[in-house]
Order: structure tokens, then sequence, then C-alpha cells
């Protein structure tokens, strides 16, 4: 009878884990690619029913030449490169001196660091600062905010894979002669690539896909992101009632991430586990 059960259990968790994934990602994932191509008309009543006549390329080509995702694109860029840039240089910096240095203060410095992972930003506060720094509304300001954000992110999973690098790796290159930084780049650096490439891609996603801090740091300046210019042309009189158009744009907006993440899913796993964890 034991043996019967855990059969029957081992049959049925996968098969309703599935089902669960199905419902919950592959439902949504499926109206946005048939309201995608769908006439106007139709996509105002979405259903999960295959068009009666596809408007695949007019949707999205209308989508990306009339919803500026060009411009858009340019924007996210802009903004994205070099805060990812920045916060894992200095938050791998940060990470190394924190998990060599023992004693109380570096304990209390450790905790403060990381616990931005789950004390929310003060948004009217660094709106507020910005605008006294002259920052708001600028790439520049749009950086700092990010780099902020997700250092505690950098800091938690970087600190806890340099504490299983051997120390005796860092003794050695010091005997050669090398000074700290040199002994960073050579040598602590090259041996972070698995957790480093695991959290470029989680930062990249969040900032990619947000629109709510870009929204008040950002709006009504110059330059715009994908998620925001999004929200401003779908406000506007030229998706209005556009659903077809604003999926395309969804779609069109999501499909480099979804690409990096299938290709590098394997290691967001493996770094996750091998940092983190440890």
């Amino acid at each position: 009878m034991r043996s019967s059960a855990r059969d029957w259990s081992r049959l049925v968790h996968p098969a309703v884990v599935i089902i669960l994934t199905a419902v919950v990602i592959g439902i949504p994932l499926w109206l946005a690619l048939v309201t995608s191509a769908k006439s106007q008309g139709e996509a105002n009543l979405p259903d999960l029913s295959l068009p009666r006549v596809w408007h695949l390329w007019d949707n999205y080509s209308q989508a990306f030449t009339q919803g500026r995702m060009l411009w858009a694109l340019f924007g996210s860029l802009l903004v994205m490169v070099p805060s990812v840039a920045g916060v894992l240089i200095f938050g791998s910096l940060a990470s190394w001196v924190l998990a060599r240095r023992a004693g109380r203060l570096m304990a209390v410095l450790y905790s403060a660091a990381i616990s931005g992972i789950i004390l929310p930003p003060a948004v009217v506060t660094i709106v507020l600062l910005l605008r006294q720094l002259n920052l708001a509304s600028t790439p520049i300001g749009m950086m700092l905010v990010y780099m902020g954000m997700y250092m505690s992110l950098v800091i938690f999973f970087v600190t806890g894979f340099v504490r299983t690098i051997p120390v005796e790796v860092e003794e050695a290159a010091r005997m050669d002669g090398a000074r700290p930084l040199g002994i960073f780049i050579k040598v602590v650096l090259p041996l972070l690539r698995p957790v480093i490439a695991t959290a470029t891609i989680l930062i990249c996603l969040y900032i990619w896909n947000d629109v709510f801090y870009a929204f008040f740091v950002l709006g009504g300046g110059t330059y715009s992101t994908l998620p925001l210019n999004l929200y401003s042309v779908a406000s506007s009189n030229l998706y209005q009632n556009n659903w077809n158009l604003v999926f395309a744009y969804v779609v069109l907006m999501s499909l480099p991430l979804v690409v990096v993440f299938v290709v590098a899913q394997r290691r967001i796993i493996s770094g996750i586990t091998g940092g983190a964890v440890k």
C-alpha cells in the first residue's frame, strides 16, 4: 500500500506542477501572442481563440514605428548598461572586503548592506533628493537609483561566493608582490564569473521591466525606457482601444528577455546555489 501510494504521488506531483505552470504562465502568454496578431475589433474582446485574419506583421510594424520603440530601446540601454556595470563593480569590491574582514563592525556593515533586499526604497525622498541635485528626469539620476536599489542584491550574492574561495589563493598573489586591487582584478574577479553572470542577468531583468521607479524619476523628461514608453503610448490617443498594438509592443519588448533567460537559465540557477546558499 505504501509503495503504491508513493508511486501515485510521484506521478501526481509533476502533473500538478505542469498544470499550474500552464495555467499561471501559459494562458497569459498565449493570450498576449494571439491578441497581438488580431485586428482591432477582435482584440477589443480578448479571448484565447486564434485570429480569424492574421495581422501579425501589420501590428508589429505599427507598434515598432508608431510606438517609437527604437528611441525607447536606446533609453533602456542607456540606463541599464551603466547601471549594471556600476553596481557590479562597486558591489563586488564591497563584497570582497566584507567577506575577508572579520569582526562585529564588518557584521554590522554587511547586515546594513543587504538590508536593501527587504526594505522598500523611499520613492518620495529619492525624487526630492534628485531634484535638489538637478538629476531628476535625467539618465544619470536613474542610474544612481538603480545602483542604490540593487547594490544589496549584488553584495548578498557575491559575498557568499567569495567566502567559498580559499584565502591561500590571495595570499600566494600577495607574496608575489601583488597589491590589493591587483589581487582582486587578477585573482578574485575571474573566479567570480558564475555569480557575476547570475547577478547581471537578474538585474537586467529587473531594470528592463521597471516602470514604477522610471515613472517617478524619468517621467516628463526627454529620455524614456521601453516600459515607460509603453505606458505613455498606451495612455495616449495613439493606442486607445488598440489592444492588438499594445500586446504587440509587449511581445516585442519581452522578446530579448525571454531569449536571454532561456539561454542563461542554467547559469542563473548555478550562480544562486553557488553563492547565496553557501
